[in-house]
């Protein structure tokens, strides 16, 4: 049983982190042509075009894309607890669901900035995946930057920017009465 909730939530995740980061390179109108930005479009699309025929876009923000990331982060809450007790409480599924889903942002933008930084080390000259990282990133770093100037050639901001985000990771876990798996 171990193995298949393994397996579901590891699917349940993958999804909901590709349609965030659709959303996400959407907003900040990242290179659409760029090999990570075509490799999330195509894998979302099957996905996103029936919910986008239904709900309309407001403001530039993908509502069906983010409609349907919500569909898939409460449903795994709805998959896990009809597995663990046979019980299914939709209302605590929808909570749970929507707090996972923050959460798989944060996570989401603290392994891009964390692959930042070691890709900042390793990498020499132009690398198509460095540049999404970077506009996707540049958002949260930017007032973080005019705070935190750069030391030395170090850039401290993405540091400060993973102390924020632990905050708020564990801000939202006090959110939940339990918070562990199956």
């Amino acid at each position: 049983m171990e193995a298949v909730v393994y397996l579901l939530r590891f699917f349940f995740d993958a999804v909901v982190t590709l349609l965030i980061l659709r959303v996400w390179l959407q907003m900040v109108q990242a290179d659409f042509y760029n090999p990570l930005s075509q490799f999330v479009v195509k894998v979302t699309n099957p996905l996103v075009i029936p919910f986008r025929r239904i709900i309309p876009g407001i403001g530039g923000l993908d509502i069906a894309t983010i409609v349907v990331a919500l569909f898939f982060a409460i449903l795994e809450w709805v998959v896990f607890q009809g597995l663990s007790t046979g019980q299914i409480d939709f209302l605590f599924a929808m909570y749970l669901g929507t707090l996972a889903l923050i959460k798989q942002v944060g996570f989401l933008l603290f392994i891009i900035m964390l692959v930042m930084a070691i890709m900042s080390w390793v990498v020499q000259g132009y690398n198509p995946t460095m540049v999404i990282f970077q506009q996707l990133t540049e958002p949260f770093l930017r007032p973080i930057r005019r705070v935190v100037p750069v030391i030395g050639g170090l850039d401290l901001s993405i540091l400060v920017a993973f102390l924020a985000l632990n905050v708020v990771n564990i801000l939202l876990t006090g959110a939940v009465p339990y918070w562990g798996g199956v």
